[in-house]
């Protein structure tokens, strides 16, 4: 940054908009920043060039000069109104965020922020950079600390009534106690959250991150239909806005389809919903609604060891394709031990093509769980599957018998007090 300055006129962006490199545009800028003018049409120029360096400084990756510049620039924020101040320092925090690798810059920036924030006393933007702190801090799994933050924040956030704020901040606590498998806490959450959106107009991305989050707690709860139509919802929010969550919406809806037993639609909805989303997210859901309709474990395990980051990396879709892999592994075991009384435990591994101790774990998992009566003799590495008790059909005849005798006594005896009286 040079000592001199230069006018803080729109000839002088012009100037900054044909250098030949970007660090001369930015030294520019710096001098037209360094101009003590303060006139308003000096301070809207101001604005402008600041702009302008942190879209550079961001297409460079210098995240330490866009710290730096926030830092520099407070002089500058006491001539301007506290809401333009918000928007600059908001502006900058986003650059920093589009840097890659830079979350630890990003927060460290943060707490600077909270605590100029707060020595100057400006309560609005503190709150939201305290709400993009905790979000930062749960991103980087900093669990409790963004507790923390977040249920002082939320106090204070009721008590200005700050709806639109309040929206945030309740959706980030959901996320936040999801995170931590607290489920009630994390539906109150949401509930405190779409209450706050009733009352305001919600943007639609704001509202179709609501619908994401609801459709992940139904589906959390098994209720595989309910989260599909907010998972819709949700597509039909981010695909409008060109948000790139569109296609996580999609893929969470491709999931839905997978577990409740409808994986033969998923084809049908890619080809009409998802060709511009097509991409290894989709095809990895499509890898593995074709191992589920063919029943194949083979299939699925090929699925998962290719489209690791997309399934297993994928908290949500991680925990529920568990869920599935154990369904179709009892389906498979079950369909190959029917034909036995007593089988190898080796035989039906090669059959299924897994190793032998995998097998044998579910195996006795299964008979604790009476999916079928057997036993393991481990000692010849043998499964005894028994044959299942067949009831007698004397013994429910018997006490129906028994029950309408006991009705005809009892009407006997109503009558007989009739008489008697």
């Amino acid at each position: 940054m040079s000592s001199s300055h230069l006018p803080a006129t729109s000839e002088s962006l012009d100037l900054a908009s044909e250098a030949k490199t970007p660090s001369e545009a930015i030294n520019i800028l710096y001098q037209v920043l360094d101009n003590p003018a303060s006139s308003s049409e000096a301070l809207r120029v101001k604005e402008q060039a600041i702009t302008k360096i942190s879209e550079l400084l961001r297409d460079e990756n210098r995240g330490e000069d866009l710290r730096g510049l926030l830092t520099t620039l407070r002089p500058f924020f006491a001539l301007i109104p506290k809401a333009k101040t918000a928007k600059i320092v908001r502006g900058i925090i986003d650059s920093v965020a589009k840097i890659p690798n830079s979350t630890d810059l990003q927060i460290s920036l943060c707490k600077e922020m909270v605590e100029w924030t707060r020595a100057e006393k400006r309560t609005f933007l503190r709150q939201r950079v305290e709400a993009r702190l905790a979000a930062l801090l749960m991103d980087s799994k900093e669990y409790s600390e963004a507790l923390t933050l977040l249920s002082g924040l939320v106090k204070e956030v009721r008590r200005l009534d700050d709806k639109l704020l309040l929206v945030d901040i309740d959706l980030l606590e959901s996320k936040l106690h999801f995170s931590l498998r607290n489920l009630p806490k994390a539906k109150a959450a949401l509930t405190a959250a779409r209450t706050a959106a009733n009352a305001i107009y919600v943007p639609p991305a704001q509202q179709g991150t609501i619908d994401l989050q609801s459709g992940i707690l139904h589906a959390e709860e098994k209720d595989y239909k309910t989260a599909y139509s907010y998972f819709f919802e949700a597509f039909e929010a981010f695909n409008a806005l060109d948000d790139p969550r569109a296609v996580y919406s999609l893929k969470y809806m491709l999931l839905c389809k997978i577990m409740v037993n409808q994986a033969d639609d998923v084809a049908g909805i890619i080809s009409s919903k998802a060709l511009k989303f097509l991409g290894p997210e989709l095809d990895a859901m499509k890898a593995v609604a074709d191992a589920y309709a063919k029943r194949s474990l083979k299939l699925f395990e090929t699925a998962l060891q290719d489209f690791k980051a997309q399934l297993d990396e994928d908290p949500i879709v991680h925990r529920h394709l568990s869920s599935l892999y154990d369904t179709l592994l009892e389906q498979n075991l079950c369909r190959l031990i029917e034909p036995f009384s007593r089988v190898e435990i080796g035989h039906i591994a090669s059959l299924i093509e897994l190793p032998v101790e995998h097998v044998e774990k579910k195996l006795s998992q299964m008979i604790l769980d009476k999916k079928f009566a057997g036993t393991l003799d481990q000692g010849v590495g043998c499964l005894i599957i028994f044959e299942d008790p067949k009831t007698d059909a004397i013994f429910p005849a018997t006490l129906e018998t028994i029950q309408n005798m006991g009705k005809v006594v009892d009407s006997l005896f109503v009558r007989s007090a009739k008489i008697m009286a």
